[in-house]
């Protein structure tokens, strides 16, 4: 079939083609860093690191690119407003920004430039629009020039005299149409500024995107990609400084672009208050509960994040690593098992297909759990028919699934922590005491073993409202840390 992607410029899925047969150049807008990363940036570094890892699986060799905007009015804003510079918050955020999507299993970009270390292309971009005609210099500040593009809006399907009617009034009357953006702005006292042929001063937001993509990757690159938000006004824009710098040459091959998170079915606002620090959700939920829960959609469609939803992804993922670890334990099948090849690609035939068509991690993860409840059938039928040993068909089976989940947990970025070692870190600080649950473990056998089923019950029931599970196997029992307490 090949792979497809939804290209946001013809609004369609197109076969993914690159400009160069087996090299793929893709940027993809990171965060404005003022402020610590929050669910939506996750959504996109998720999102797009999945992608990168995909494409690499496919074979592709990828030059990667993500930024850090890192001078912005929302940086210089929010540092004035904790007394500090501009220049150690973003840092600070940018530090904080690795980190937080480390946890979630995000690679770190190959290439991650900053707007700081731009500038020298910045302004020369600028001259050159200058000197094409499409942007003018009016006291210090250069504006590009929206009507000298035909096709301005072509992405974002937005139209110029509609824009135009809408505009609000306070625009500045300098400008010569109110929708000319700002490709640099006169320096202002207290603020951050680097010299340039108009006096001192700093990039617009748009401009800075441009040059740290072009300084990297070139004039046109494959994939570019960044959250819907984005599509307007910040892509729309960065089309047009590109196009009209290169002589009308594409700028991108295709557009990507993630859809949105809402907090409990409403869209997720600074001005609402409901933003969701990743910081804050890593201290009750695993990165690899977070990440699953954004993988459990389609990169395009928005997410509706919960606390409850939070909790359903941990369980997932617990349910996940139970199965590995009885594979491990009853199937007694090795860790790194390396199963027939042909019986490994007709399990992985349909996962493939389903990335394939737009990097479906929503339907990869709905197959994977299809094997896990294979998975399971097998081991509880051999446990109930007492059955000392599985059978070598199933045993293989079983070995087939282990590589399926390595495969392709490896371009999901999910299941890669050993079994035993991400349930004994769910069991790391139980609300009882390890002794007492053991006591009680051993209190129940001998219930069952006398027929009293009602104190078996009873101990159960007791430990799971305590936020223990117990799980009973023909090894005896184990327990774990209920994931939704």
């Amino acid at each position: 079939m090949g792979l497809k992607v939804f290209n946001s410029l013809s609004r369609k899925k197109e076969d993914f083609l690159p400009a160069e047969k087996g090299k793929v150049k893709m940027y993809v807008c990171g965060p404005t860093v003022y402020a610590p990363a929050h669910i939506g940036h996750a959504r996109s570094a998720v999102s797009f690191d999945v992608i990168y890892r995909y494409l690499r699986y496919r074979g592709f060799d990828v030059t990667y690119a993500r930024n850090y905007t890192d001078v912005d009015d929302k940086i210089i804003a929010r540092a004035n407003e904790l007394g500090i510079e501009s220049g150690k918050l973003a840092e600070d955020n940018i530090v904080a920004f690795d980190s937080d999507m480390g946890a979630l299993g995000v690679l770190l970009p190959p290439i991650r430039p900053k707007a700081t270390e731009t500038m020298a292309e910045i302004i020369s971009l600028a001259e050159d629009l200058i000197s094409k005609g499409f942007a003018y210099e009016l006291e210090g500040d250069v504006y590009f020039a929206i009507r000298k593009l035909s096709d301005y809006g072509k992405l974002s399907g937005k139209n110029i005299d509609n824009l135009e009617a809408g505009a609000r009034v306070d625009v500045d009357t300098r400008k010569r149409d109110p929708l000319d953006f700002a490709l640099w702005k006169a320096a202002k006292e207290g603020e951050p500024s680097w010299e340039s042929p108009w006096g001192k001063g700093r990039p617009g937001w748009h401009i800075e995107c441009s040059c740290m993509c072009m300084k990297w990757l070139g004039s046109t690159i494959d994939i570019h990609g960044g959250g819907k938000d984005l599509i307007f006004p910040h892509h729309e824009n960065e089309i047009a400084q590109s196009e009209s710098a290169t002589g009308l040459k594409p700028f991108v091959r295709y557009w990507l672009h993630n859809g949105f998170v809402n907090i409990d079915k409403v869209k997720m606002s600074k001005s609402l208050g409901n933003i969701l620090n990743i910081h804050d959700a890593l201290e009750t939920n695993t990165g690899e509960a977070i990440r699953f829960f954004l993988l459990s959609n389609h990169y395009r469609s928005p997410v509706d994040y919960s606390a409850e939803s939070l909790k359903e992804a941990g369980a997932a993922i617990e349910r996940f690593y139970k199965t590995v670890e009885r594979i491990h334990l009853e199937g007694q099948v090795a860790p790194e098992s390396s199963p027939a090849a042909e019986a490994l690609q007709k399990k992985m035939t349909p996962i493939v297909e389903a990335m394939d068509d737009d990097f479906n991690t929503a339907g990869v993860i709905g197959l994977l759990f299809k094997e896990i409840t294979r998975a399971n059938r097998i081991l509880d039928e051999a446990r109930d028919a007492g059955v000392e040993g599985l059978s070598a068909d199933n045993r293989d089976e079983l070995g087939v699934i282990l590589a399926l989940f390595r495969e392709a947990g490896g371009f999901l970025g999910l299941f890669t922590t050993e079994a035993e070692s991400y349930l004994n870190q769910r069991k790391a600080s139980p609300p009882v005491k390890a002794e007492e649950i053991e006591r009680l473990i051993e209190e129940r056998k001998k219930a069952r073993q006398n027929k009293d089923f009602k104190k078996a019950d009873e101990i159960r029931m007791g430990l799971l409202e305590r936020g223990i599970e117990l799980e009973d196997n023909r090894d005896g029992t184990r327990w774990s840390l209920k994931t939704d307490i």
